[in-house]
């Protein structure tokens, strides 16, 4: 049995680690993320995450466990995923400013041919930004790969008042959430 990480994240990477999860290999989905007009940001999260792990365990041998994760952050009812340029960035982060955010993960683990897929809603309130503040960020390149335009891990963390929920789930991956997942599936991380 090997675990497959359907996602190029070096955050992802980086909790499955700190978890001793072995043999971990990285086998990104290939296929482009679309979300469906008119889904939540829990249901786009879901629905994406099933789609990068059935593409990858398609691929893989069937006693694999191929876990995969989408994450999206979800304000007045619209869908923040990764930033298109500097400009959608600072337009984010100007959203964000200010106000608490859901930031939602959708998990989903599968193994010979069964599939779980889950999602968990962390809340993050942001203090006031400045514009200076955003551009200083951006020119960092940190918001550039991230849902929402920041990293909570990173120099993002400047930017947060507060969460409610798992940070983990802001960071990515909702650790406590794959680990009953996993033992739901017979395999335990202790």
């Amino acid at each position: 049995m090997k675990f497959i990480l359907a996602s190029a994240s070096p955050r992802r990477r980086e909790l499955l680690e700190m978890l001793n999860i072995a043999p971990l290999e990285i086998v990104p989905a290939q296929g482009e993320e679309r979300p469906e007009a008119g889904r939540s940001g829990a249901e786009t999260a879901a629905m994406l995450s099933r789609a990068k792990a059935r593409e990858v365990a398609a691929r893989r041998d069937a006693d694999d466990v191929v876990i995969a994760a989408d994450t999206v952050v979800w304000l007045d009812g619209r869908l923040f995923g990764k930033p298109k340029d500097t400009g959608d960035a600072a337009r984010m982060l100007r959203a964000l400013s200010g106000r608490a955010h859901t930031v939602y993960t959708g998990v989903t683990v599968m193994r010979g041919g069964e599939a779980v897929t889950e999602t968990e809603a962390t809340e993050v309130r942001f203090r006031e930004l400045a514009d200076a503040e955003i551009e200083a960020y951006i020119a960092t390149g940190e918001p550039m790969d991230k849902a929402g335009a920041y990293g909570a891990q990173g120099k993002g963390a400047l930017f947060v008042e507060g969460i409610t929920g798992d940070f983990f789930n802001v960071m990515g991956l909702p650790l406590c959430r794959l680990g009953k997942m996993l033992r739901h599936m017979g395999v335990s991380l202790l």
